[in-house]
């Protein structure tokens, strides 16, 4: 394995990969170490620590902000993997990101695969996408993982604000017309792993975009149901009864961002790329609601 250098060690995405068995006692960095829309930091953090492979799992995530803060979205996730692109390029380096499911429009009837258009509804999606297409120009060795409905143990994401509702409301109303995939942060630094190694073998490495996300698809109303099921059959004591969740369409709960009706994707590039089949989605939801069962 190469040298690493992780940007974004505090999000959900970066706690999962900074403490995987793998990643030893690289540099991992966070806003207080580098701040990600100054590409002079950036690029004075990257010839500190000289890494033959860049990840970057640092994100500006908030979808609905991101409408009244375009810049800074576009600073964090296009400006920021752009400069990291271009050094990479300079030196060698390998560049592991992530992106979104968010590039897409939703409109499409079947999964997703690597080639369909893009068509991103807010400014979070443009963002990442501007993101992918300065990596893709800068020339750079690079793998770029496009995946949906992140969540994991660590910082805040949809189940465990399920889980914390469902402690303190009898009823619940959760959208049911957007399909997807959840993935989770374990799912994702495993496949991270397994492009480094790739990355850190002879010959170019596993370059290009690639889809992420489990097998099956669910809807948000779909993943509450079922992990708030196996958070009481793990010992959760809840409020409300998982079977009597309200599905409503997505037009009962407006947001300012627009979301993706569709964000299934298609893994298949990715499954021969680094040789793994995906697990069904459930299975690390599963393991989730075990962990978070007693905590909260």
């Amino acid at each position: 394995m190469g040298a690493l250098l992780l940007f974004g060690k505090d999000g959900q995405l970066g706690h999962a990969i900074r403490n995987s068995a793998w990643f030893g006692s690289a540099p991992a960095l966070g806003r207080s170490e580098c701040d990600l829309t100054d590409p002079a930091a950036i690029r004075a953090a990257i010839e500190r620590h000289d890494p033959s492979i860049i990840v970057n799992a640092a994100a500006y995530t908030a979808v609905d902000r991101a409408e009244d803060e375009p810049d800074l979205a576009h600073a964090v996730n296009a400006a920021a993997p752009a400069a990291m692109a271009e050094i990479a390029a300079a030196s060698g380096a390998a560049l592991i990101h992530y992106s979104t499911d968010y590039v897409y429009d939703g409109s499409r009837s079947g999964a997703y695969v690597e080639t369909d258009p893009t068509g991103p509804l807010g400014v979070y999606g443009a963002s990442k996408l501007a993101g992918e297409q300065a990596i893709a120009a800068a020339g750079a060795r690079h793998a770029i993982l496009r995946t949906s409905w992140v969540y994991g143990p660590h910082g805040a994401n949809f189940p465990k604000t399920m889980l914390r509702l469902a402690k303190e409301r009898d009823a619940l109303s959760i959208v049911a017309d957007q399909w997807g995939a959840p993935t989770s942060v374990g799912l994702l630094a495993d496949v991270t792993r397994r492009l480094i190694d790739g990355f850190s073998a002879d010959g170019p490495g596993p370059s290009g975009i690639y889809h992420c996300a489990p097998a099956g698809r669910t809807t948000w109303h779909g993943f509450a149901q079922f992990f708030l099921m196996c958070c009481g059959q793990a010992g959760a004591t809840l409020a409300v009864d998982p079977s009597s969740i309200r599905a409503i369409a997505t037009e009962d709960y407006p947001t300012k961002a627009v979301r993706p009706k569709n964000s299934v994707l298609s893994c298949r590039r990715l499954e021969d790329a680094v040789s793994m089949a995906m697990p069904d989605w459930q299975d690390d939801v599963r393991a989730l609601a075990r962990q978070l069962a007693g905590v909260q």
